[in-house]
């Protein structure tokens, strides 16, 4: 699949074209046996849904280069439609899941991670304050034009960048580490909590309303 002319390049790829031990379980079905993460429910969760933000930032990217260069695009409320993605999955279920199932647990059970786990989570408090920002400047860029378009862009590939090292963090450093420290009664409420379509602060159910939302971006954003 395509994101607007480009192909999609998986979170879990790292900066420098290299693949994740993860991301090589996910592609190949090798590189772990049964009693690894990787054959976690919880473990296949967050590597797609690391996947499905990586395509839809690709798809800001994208949209941003284009309205740079003139091209006629969608208008932005679709950019706005992938704001709201990143704002409502992401921010609003994943990263909770992380914080209280999985970072928790590892908490728990090795404390050389707390520095680790406690800059993961000043990053969720930074992505969310980064999408407001580039909302600003999108707002702004519909108001007065062309003028505003170079911040904008300099947000999304900054967001870009930042996302992208926050989720190689993750599955570089904290599954590695889930697989070694994590009990069996662990990762049964880690399944559990990952393999719910709800969010596990609220119980509401959401998923299904924004997995179609996500289909509807990845589709406008395809080459003609």
């Amino acid at each position: 699949m395509q994101i607007i002319g480009l192909p999609v390049v998986p979170s879990i790829l790292l900066i420098h074209g290299r693949r994740s031990q993860a991301e090589r379980a996910v592609s190949t079905g090798k590189g772990f046996d049964m009693q690894t993460p990787i054959a976690r429910k919880a473990v296949r969760v967050i590597v797609r849904e690391h996947q499905q933000l990586s395509m839809v930032v690709t798809s800001m990217q994208r949209f941003v280069k284009l309205l740079g260069a003139g091209a006629d695009v969608a208008r932005p409320m679709m950019f706005r439609s992938m704001l709201y993605y990143i704002s409502e999955y992401p921010e609003q279920l994943h990263h909770p899941k992380e914080e209280r199932y999985l970072f928790a647990r590892l908490r728990h059970h090795a404390n050389d991670l707390d520095k680790t786990i406690d800059d993961l989570e000043e990053q969720h408090a930074q992505g969310k304050a980064r999408m407001r920002n580039i909302e600003h400047a999108l707002t702004r860029y519909e108001l007065v034009g062309e003028s505003a378009l170079p911040v904008l862009r300099e947000m999304v590939e900054e967001y870009a960048a930042f996302s992208a090292n926050h989720r190689r963090l993750e599955e570089e450093v904290i599954l590695p580490a889930a697989r070694q420290w994590l009990t069996e009664e662990d990762w049964n409420e880690l399944d559990e909590a990952f393999g719910t379509n709800r969010d596990p602060f609220a119980g509401v159910m959401v998923e299904a309303d924004l997995g179609r939302l996500f289909a509807m971006i990845v589709k406008a954003t395809r080459e003609p």
